[in-house]
């Protein structure tokens, strides 16, 4: 695997590169390996959902290359990316696959001034380093091997430099102390591995005290984010950069940051303040450097995209957990004076169920927490077992975090973050957990509002649309309705199948524009409407009549669309009308499917006035009548003429003796729910 990755970043001419895993029958991505940069800058996306808007997401939901040609791009088709490291490059992410399953995912990464499109040659090495790659973890699926690998990605070394003979290497070093000012190198995780004596001075420390180590830890000056900024600058898009700081008391560095493959070249020099005029940087205490920074602009982002309670408590877990090098996170709130878990990750589902459900007047640390406001750091057990005597070390952790979640200004739950060895808090730090627990309480309060209006939508719209079906002797039905994927969930699509009498039936399908309460509700009057006409017997075209002039005088501001069909089991008749809505499908027993094309009247609620015509046919044994709202077919860039054609041919090749089974065919083959979804399938049967 890792000659292959070696390869693959060579081949293409790319500086970096990312190899995820697809696990068999997960839904996530995981990083397995990395090329050419340090781990930690994946750390956000250690794990990839399917679903996440991110470039190896896409390309492995549907097996394409995706190409990024530069950070305008990055920040147009992946904010969430851009967001967190905002710099100049390019990027592309290809399916990894083999036997024509998807193993994984590939990313690569150019710098920004590459040309704005992959050649040729380079679109093949890719191909063909997905090829590899596939054949590798095919082999180590058949192996039995896990996938991912067990522990963090692994970081693969850089290919080895040239040899440089003695006298050489004498004459180089020469040179460099030659040079005015100081030089010292970074290899590609940012750790010093040269520092000449005019560096060392200029630094205010030992050479063999700085060898070794990442600059910002072993000089706490240095822990500012600037510094971290811009050597992440210098790696990601490889070109060259440039801040200055402050040593303390009244030393002012210039530095100048060379990067390429290998690691960074830096060129330190004593700078006047008076001439450059720089802004004071504030060292930071603790680890709360550009990296945690980074990571609470990435967690903002994210939070942005989580719609209920479980995606925030999901979203917080998969950002947080990695980035602060925690094991275990939950989520509390409060209900009627209890403790509630709303989620967890990495503690056993049996704690949890001991401490749900506690009285907020129980004194542990997630109840003090979330009744005061106030955030409890423990270091260790004996931290904790001081404030809490009555504490039972249970769970296997060592230090824990607990935090509040705060919105609009007041606590609404606590956020618990532990790790399984002792972890000192700096302040530094403790102002960075306080500020992350703060965004999550802000999407946790409007995904708690989502969550209720979501309930009290859907349990309005199963109230409006029909529990089950009549039975109609003589009839065969069947039904489906899939909410749309976006806003509520919900929307105005109905149907409805009424008994007329022993030998009749008459059979409704619609849709109210929108995907709100007011829309289901508008669905609902209109459905009683359209029953309630269809009941005293009026034909097709004034049960619609009536059905509109209703909806006029109300003026509810939303338009509807409306196909009504009388059924006559007994001469084997149907007659139809329709207001704007998809015309229906016939498909007769030979398996010939048509579309019945009826002059369509005018979307319901627009002109009080308006006339339905009518269409008569028959209705033979064996046939099935389709009757469907815009959501089975439409999709963007699509015709609608095409699209119902493809329906008709699902509909032909579909049996037709089990209608739920058609249903399903038709349900599964619709494009993605953007829309919601009624289908309603009618057969006559003796």
């Amino acid at each position: 695997m890792d000659s292959a990755m070696t390869a693959v970043v060579r081949e293409t001419g790319a500086f970096a590169g990312l190899l995820y895993v697809l696990p068999p029958g997960d839904d996530a991505l995981w990083l397995a390996v990395v090329a050419g940069a340090p781990h930690e800058f994946a750390a956000p996306w250690r794990r990839v959902a399917l679903t996440d808007p991110m470039p190896v997401a896409d390309a492995v939901r549907e097996r394409r290359l995706v190409w990024v040609a530069g950070q305008e791009e990055m920040a147009r088709r992946y904010p969430r990316p851009a967001f967190v490291l905002p710099y100049d490059f390019a990027l592309s992410a290809a399916p990894v696959t083999s036997s024509a399953e998807v193993r994984g995912g590939l990313v690569l990464l150019w710098p920004g001034t590459r040309p704005s499109r992959l050649s040729p040659g380079e679109r093949d090495a890719i191909e063909t380093g997905c090829h590899r790659l596939g054949g590798v973890l095919q082999q180590a699926v058949e192996r039995g091997d896990p996938l991912p690998p067990p522990g963090r990605p692994r970081t693969l070394s850089p290919p080895a430099g040239r040899t440089v003979p003695p006298g050489e290497a004498a004459a180089a070093a020469a040179f460099i102390d030659r040079l005015p000012g100081g030089s010292c190198a970074l290899d590609t995780n940012g750790r010093l591995t040269f520092v000449t004596p005019a560096a060392a001075g200029l630094l205010g420390a030992a050479p063999a005290d700085l060898v070794g180590a990442l600059p910002w830890e072993a000089l706490p000056w240095m822990d500012v984010p600037q510094v971290e900024d811009r050597y992440r600058a210098a790696v990601v898009s490889r070109r060259p950069q440039a801040f200055t700081v402050l040593r303390p008391p009244d030393v002012w560095l210039s530095f100048e940051l060379y990067p390429d493959p290998s690691g960074i070249s830096v060129r330190i020099t004593g700078t006047d303040p008076s001439e450059d005029a720089p802004a004071p940087s504030v060292p930071a205490a603790g680890p709360s450097r550009a990296v945690l920074l980074y990571q609470l602009m990435h967690l903002a982002a994210t939070l942005t995209e989580a719609v209920g309670v479980q995606d925030v408590v999901a979203q917080a877990a998969d950002q947080l957990l990695p980035a602060l090098g925690a094991q275990g996170m939950v989520v509390m709130t409060s209900e009627d004076g209890r403790l509630k878990i709303l989620g967890h990750r990495g503690y056993r589902t049996e704690i949890m169920e001991r401490f749900d459900a506690l009285p907020l007047s129980t004194d542990i640390p997630g109840t003090r927490v979330l009744t005061t406001g106030v955030p409890g750091f423990f270091a260790s057990f004996a931290d904790l077992r001081r404030d809490y005597p009555a504490t039972v070390h249970e769970d296997g952790m060592a230090a824990w975090a607990f935090l509040p979640l705060i919105a609009s200004g007041r606590p609404i739950g606590s956020l618990l973050i532990a790790y399984r060895r002792p972890h000192p808090f700096p302040p530094g730090e403790r102002a960075v957990l306080t500020s992350l627990a703060g965004l999550v309480g802000q999407a946790l309060d409007r995904a708690r509002l989502y969550d209720s209006k979501h309930d009290l939508a859907h349990r309005l719209q199963s109230a409006l649309l029909p529990h089950s079906l009549p039975r109609v002797p003589g009839l065969r039905v069947a039904a489906r309705y899939l909410p749309a994927a976006r806003g509520l969930g919900i929307g105005g699509d109905f149907y409805d199948l009424i008994r007329l009498d022993q030998r009749t039936a008459a059979a409704a399908i619609g849709d109210v524009q929108g995907h709100d309460v007011d829309a289901a509700a508008l669905m609902g009057q209109v459905r009683t409407a359209v029953h309630a006409h269809a009941t005293v017997g009026a034909p097709p075209d004034d049960v619609l009549a009536a059905t509109n002039r209703l909806l006029t005088d109300l003026d509810p501001g939303l338009f509807t669309s409306c196909l009504y069909v009388h059924l006559d089991l007994a001469r084997r008749r149907a007659c139809l009308a329709t207001a704007g809505h998809p015309p229906p499908l016939l498909r007769h027993a030979d398996g010939r499917t048509e579309l019945l094309r009826v002059p369509p009247g005018l979307l319901l609620g627009i002109d009080p006035d308006t006339r339905y015509p009518t269409l008569e046919f028959p209705l033979p044994l064996g046939c099935v009548l389709v009757l469907y709202t815009d959501g089975l077919v439409e999709a963007p860039g699509v015709d609608l003429d095409d699209a119902a054609a493809a329906l008709a041919g699902l509909v032909e090749h579909a049996g037709p003796t089990d209608l739920d089974a058609m249903a399903d065919t038709l349900v599964r083959h619709a494009p993605s729910p953007g829309d919601d979804i009624a289908l309603l399938l009618i057969g006559p049967d003796g």
